[in-house]
Order: C-alpha cells, then sequence, then structure tokens
C-alpha cells in the first residue's frame, strides 16, 4: 500500500485550486450556517428550513444532467470562472438584505434557489475538472484532498459563523462570503492551461445525455453504488436541514452551539477525507463503502436519541467520517472507471443522486419532523439507510469486493 497524503498538490493548477478553494469554502459554510439561523428566526419552522435547504438542491434534480453535457463540451476553468462569479454576486445580495432589515423568507429560498441552479452547473465542471489538474496517476488522491478541503472548510466555517452572528449579526456571515469567491476567481484565472482535449463534434442533447446513461446502465457495480448514495442523499444527509432544531430546542446550546455541532461533523469528515488521500490505494473499496456508509447510519440512529451535547458531537465525528469515506470512495470509483469522453456526463449523475435528491429527501424527513417530531424522523432516515444497505450488499455480494 503507498503512502503519498499530498501527492496531489505537485500539480500548480490544482495547488492553484486547492488553496482558492481553501478561503472560498469557509465563507460558503459561514453562509449555510447563517442561512439556516436566519430562516429559523424568521419562521421558526422545521418545514422552512427544510424547504430552503430544498430548494437549494431542486435544481440539480432537473438539470444536472444537462450540466454534465455542457461541461463535456466547455473549457471547465472558464466555466467555473463562470459559476463562482455568479455565486459571489448572490451571496452579496442576501448580506444586503440582511443589513438593510428587508430581508423575508422568500428573499433567501429565491438566493437558495439561484445558487442551486449555479452549483449545477459548478459541480460537475469541478468534479470531472481534477483529472485535467493532475492526471489519472494522481486523481484518486485529488478526490480525496478535494474533500479534505471542503471539510475542513466544514469545520472552520461554522465555528467562525456561530460565533461571528453573536457580536456582528447575520449579514457579516453573507459578507465574508461573497468576499471569500475572490480567493476561488483569482487562482482559477492564475492557472495555465495546457493541451486542451480536441473540440469534439456537438451532436443533439438527447443522444448524448443517452450515451451517458446507458454507461452506467450496463455497468452493474456502477449503478449499485449510484444507488447506495442515492439512499443516502434521501433518508441521511437531511439531517444538516434540521440541525438548528437540534441546536436551539433540543441540545440547548443556541447559535455557537451550532456551530460546534456542524464543526464536528466537519472534523469527522476530514479526517475520512485525509485518511483516504493517505491510503487511497486500498483494495476492496466496496467493502470500504458498505462499512463506512453503516457505521454512519447507526451513528446517526443514536444522535438522533442522545440529549447529551458532548455525546451528539461525539456522534457527529462519526457521522462526518463514514458519510465522507462512504461519498467519496464512490466518487473514486467512478472517476477510475469512466472515459474521458463521458466524465461530465457521469459525474452530472453522481450529481444528480448525491444532492439532487437531497430536496426531496428534506421535504420528505421534514414532513415527518413536522408530524412526529425532529428526533424521530432523523432516527426513520437512518434506520432506513440501514436496512437498505444490509439487503443491497446481501444480494450483491460481489460489492464487497469490488
Amino acid at each position: 500500500m503507498k503512502f503519498n497524503t499530498f501527492s496531489a498538490l505537485r500539480h500548480r493548477n490544482f495547488r492553484l485550486f486547492f488553496f482558492g478553494q481553501a478561503v472560498s469554502l469557509i465563507g460558503t459554510w459561514m453562509h449555510s450556517l447563517a442561512q439556516g439561523w436566519l430562516v429559523l428566526k424568521l419562521t421558526d419552522s422545521a418545514f422552512y428550513l427544510s424547504l430552503v435547504q430544498a430548494m437549494g438542491s431542486l435544481p440539480i434534480l432537473f438539470l444536472s444532467l444537462i450540466s454534465g453535457v455542457v461541461a463535456d463540451r466547455v473549457v471547465k476553468r472558464n466555466l467555473l470562472l463562470v459559476t463562482q462569479t455568479l455565486s459571489m454576486a448572490l451571496a452579496l445580495a442576501l448580506a444586503l438584505l440582511v443589513s438593510f432589515g428587508t430581508v423575508h423568507v422568500w428573499h433567501v429560498v429565491a438566493v437558495a434557489t439561484l445558487l442551486g441552479v449555479v452549483n449545477t452547473f459548478d459541480i460537475p465542471g469541478r468534479q470531472s475538472f481534477i483529472v485535467e489538474m493532475v492526471g489519472k496517476e494522481d486523481l484518486m488522491n485529488g478526490i480525496a484532498l478535494n474533500s479534505a478541503v471542503f471539510n475542513g472548510a466544514r469545520v472552520i466555517g461554522p465555528a467562525v459563523a456561530g460565533i461571528l452572528i453573536g457580536f456582528a449579526g447575520l449579514a457579516a456571515c453573507f459578507y465574508i462570503n461573497a468576499v471569500s469567491y475572490i480567493a476561488i476567481i483569482a487562482c482559477l484565472a492564475m492557472m495555465k492551461l495546457e493541451a486542451q482535449p480536441e473540440k469534439r463534434e456537438a451532436r443533439p442533447l438527447w443522444k448524448e445525455l443517452r450515451e451517458g446513461l446507458s454507461y452506467v446502465r450496463h455497468a452493474p457495480a456502477l449503478s449499485s453504488f449510484i444507488f447506495m448514495v442515492a439512499v443516502t442523499s434521501l433518508f441521511s444527509i437531511p439531517y444538516i436541514a434540521l440541525m438548528p432544531i437540534f441546536a436551539r430546542d433540543i441540545l440547548n446550546v443556541g447559535a455557537k452551539g451550532l456551530g460546534v455541532l456542524m464543526g464536528s461533523a466537519g472534523i469527522g469528515a476530514l479526517i475520512g477525507a485525509l485518511t483516504l488521500a493517505t491510503v487511497g490505494s486500498v483494495r476492496r473499496k466496496g467493502l470500504v463503502a458498505l462499512v463506512s456508509a453503516v457505521a454512519s447510519s447507526s451513528a446517526l440512529l443514536a444522535f438522533s436519541f442522545s440529549r447529551i451535547p458532548l455525546l451528539s458531537n461525539l456522534l457527529l465525528v462519526v457521522i462526518g467520517w463514514g458519510m465522507i469515506t462512504q461519498l467519496a470512495t464512490v466518487n473514486t470509483l467512478i472517476q477510475t472507471d469512466v472515459p474521458d469522453e463521458l466524465r461530465g456526463r457521469v459525474m452530472s449523475l453522481y450529481t444528480l443522486v448525491f444532492l439532487g435528491f437531497i430536496p426531496v429527501g428534506n421535504l420528505i424527513v421534514g414532513t415527518i419532523a413536522h408530524l412526529i417530531g425532529t428526533p424521530y424522523a432523523v432516527a426513520v432516515g437512518a434506520s432506513v439507510c440501514l436496512v437498505t444497505y444490509a439487503v443491497l450488499f446481501s444480494v450483491k455480494k460481489e460489492l464487497l469486493s469490488h
């Protein structure tokens, strides 16, 4: 087994990408926490918390397959420059609305929806751009480090936001997010792109979509792992939208405690990402995906019944570790096997089930929370995941050795 945690950073373009994201994503996570607290302040509603989260991901459900075709057609660096600039403008708009005291919940829903549209085109382009920066030799390490920087920001961003809200207000988090986009925009602009792939002949959109879907359909293991991610997105990940309620009403820790809770999940995710970066060549990735998924869902089930802040934080570390290990492992399996010319489209399908199904899951779990209570809704989601993983890997035992 080869240990080389930071091998992808020897590529100049990836170094720029890595450090630009490190700054920008801290702002993104600050925005995320502040957005949830703002919605709770405006509405005092679990339903609206889930609705805003859902609307942020809903565009992915309808547009992600098209965005994959776009990612395969254009220069990905240029695509990311456009998406990051638009995201900066939207964050600034929400900051101004909060500053002037004119913000209403429909404003938050609208900004979240527009950010969702932008992210629909950003994510497949970002994911499929990694191989262009590092090559296939360091692809696995690049994916893991990309997850590491995302989750490192997930630790820092919410913690800073939780403290900042107390003495500077919600608007400060949105302003910082807007400014943070300058880092990734500047780093993308500084990249030196070498040989670009030959421009392929444009074909009808539906034919290109069908080609990508056909590839996945005829790869049974790939289809199974994507299904696994879909279940996680529908029933496990929606707990994030309900975290403000756990912080305020169940654990009684307030905005600062919410930052610590989300930071705990981020610490676990960071540990998982760095572990994968270090031992990325590990065999039997299917077994790794199963073990991490079961650990995450089991910890989430326990979290739903915890009323002790310290225990809840420890369980969130396990949840964060399990989720990122599962998702990054499946991501690696996909990107390692997929042909270059189909990468954007296949990654758009992964994006569809990973992020596009989250709004559906948020609405399902949010509605259950409204009817029977937040802790029980999270417990139901975790239980569904555990049963599904057990059935999937019992029926398709060959996935364990993939």
